[in-house]
């Protein structure tokens, strides 16, 4: 399933309503340490392993596309 992510940075939350995911990370976006920690965190929230969710587009923007696999 595909989600749109908008990332808000210094700030701690997440909130998915139908398939957007609004996201705070405390991550600075240095060396893909933010998009690591997005990751982490809805794997978290969806119970889910890490592995099973990729950034498709958005890499270096506050807005991305990820797909969690089924």
């Amino acid at each position: 399933m595909l989600y749109e992510v908008n990332v808000e940075f210094n700030k701690e939350f997440l909130i998915v309503k139908e398939n957007q995911i609004t996201i705070g990370i405390k991550s600075k976006p240095i060396k893909g340490e933010a998009n690591k920690e997005i990751i982490k965190k809805i794997a978290k929230h969806f119970g889910i392993s890490t592995s099973l969710i990729q950034i498709k587009s958005g890499h270096k923007s506050k807005q991305k596309i990820i797909q969690i696999q089924d």
